[in-house]
């Protein structure tokens, strides 16, 4: 059944899913590789009131606890995973990527905006509500990264730094490497002041400026962190064929996904979830 999202073409990267009452996004790409669980969460199928209503596991926007264990529960038992095995960031809009280790399974890393990992069962879980979720699943050395990008993060190209945690700590081949950009703010919804393009200009190549923001009248810009981010992938050494880009836009679904710039910030937090089996 569909959830009523609207895309932005009609091109899509996701599969709609829902499992015992529990709506989220999953990726094709990812699935027939057969070696990871994954998924991308709605405002659907929780038990959170209010702001966070319904489906919030994170604990850092006010939810009641008790709604935010019983929504971990479920987003769990229909991703596939166990609860105890969610290992979490708390994001800062750094670069900084953590390698993640058995004995971190079910840990909270402080002041991170990226993992990865080659232990099967840990899943690595971050937070959105407009930034742009990445996605990186490696079938040749079985590792994956999951990684939190908003302009700073893009700025940072923590899309790269994280493939080349994935090369240093397991010997990932970029090449070998499947990536996705999930849903996010478009560049229709995302207007930024000019210290965010020069910011943006400190880090891109100017030959592609034009592809990734434009000016308007009122002197602000509008920024394509979607394109951004897949320059960022190209960069990394990751195969454009290899690389799948969201259709799906936060801020144009505020009924079915958390945006933040839609509700003045007051929302929960969507969540990414990947996995090795």
């Amino acid at each position: 059944m569909s959830l009523g999202l609207k895309y932005k073409n009609q091109e899509s990267i996701f599969e709609e899913k829902t499992v015992n009452g529990v709506p989220f996004l999953s990726y094709p790409m990812f699935e027939r590789t057969g070696i990871v669980r994954h998924g991308f969460s709605t405002r659907l199928g929780g038990v959170s009131k209010g702001s966070c209503a319904t489906m919030n596991i994170s604990i850092t926007r006010g939810d009641a606890p008790e709604a935010v264990a019983e929504n971990k529960r479920r987003i769990a038992a229909a991703i596939g995973v166990q609860v105890e095995d969610m290992t979490f960031t708390q994001q800062t809009h750094t670069a900084h990527v953590e390698v993640v280790e058995e004995a971190d399974r079910g840990g909270r890393f402080l002041e991170t905006d990226g993992m990865v990992t080659n232990v099967p069962g840990i899943c690595l879980v971050t937070f959105y509500a407009d930034c742009v979720p990445l996605f990186f699943v490696d079938p040749v050395k079985h590792v994956i990264g999951l990684s939190h990008s908003g302009w700073r993060g893009t700025v940072g190209k923590i899309g790269k730094v994280t493939v080349e945690k994935m090369t240093e700590a397991y010997g990932t081949d970029p090449r070998d490497v499947l990536a996705a950009i999930g849903p996010s703010i478009c560049q229709d919804c995302y207007e930024v002041s000019g210290d965010v393009i020069e910011e943006m200009k400190t880090s891109f190549d100017e030959r592609i400026w034009e592809e990734l923001f434009y000016q308007k009248a009122n002197g602000k810009y509008q920024l394509n962190l979607w394109k951004a981010n897949e320059a960022v992938f190209l960069e990394a050494g990751i195969k454009k064929e290899h690389i799948a880009v969201t259709n799906v836009c936060t801020h144009c679904n505020p009924e079915l996904l958390f945006s933040h710039r839609a509700t003045g910030g007051n929302r929960g937090n969507l969540s990414a979830f990947l996995a090795l089996r």
